[in-house]
């Protein structure tokens, strides 16, 4: 099991901040994913790659955080001198942010997860590849395809 923890806790634990942006909540969950893995070995059957299984497990563990976690956002301390932006700029940075995301989940399936994996948790195209249980050059390709789909204004039916 530690051979299996060397070999993968970098993807899961990069698949995970990619899901959570939290260093710390990724680190936690990322242990918790091999303690249910060492739980659950024996219903892995091999139909996939254990980076993929333990990636799977990886997801599961955020959607559950998820449910007992509803996300809350921090204020800022007082004193600290950070600019705060006003409401129109707030505004329309998140409506931008929104449209870039509507537009990403509009792509079709494997080019958003590429481009999930790649655009917010800054996984590499190899471990992307690993993660989706592909090669290398395919997630380079994917990821591409995806960008490029977004640059023309994130149609589905182009191609």
């Amino acid at each position: 099991m530690e051979q299996l923890y060397q070999q993968h806790a970098r993807t899961v634990y990069k698949f995970l901040l990619s899901q959570c942006r939290d260093p710390a909540l990724a680190e936690e969950l990322t242990q918790e994913t091999f303690y249910q893995a060492i739980r659950s070995i024996g219903r892995f059957d091999g139909g996939c790659k254990v980076s993929v299984w333990l990636c799977q497990i990886a997801k599961h563990l955020w959607y559950q955080h998820l449910r007992r976690h509803r996300r809350e956002v921090s204020l800022p301390d007082e004193g600290i001198g950070v600019p705060i932006p006003s409401a129109e700029e707030e505004a329309l940075g998140r409506a931008d942010h929104l449209a870039l995301l509507r537009q990403i989940h509009a792509l079709p399936e494997p080019c958003r997860e590429a481009v999930y994996l790649r655009a917010f948790g800054g996984l590499s195209f190899r471990e992307i590849g690993d993660v989706l249980g592909r090669t290398e050059t395919w997630a380079r390709v994917t990821f591409y395809r995806g960008k490029e789909r977004l640059k023309n204004g994130g149609g589905i039916d182009e191609e």
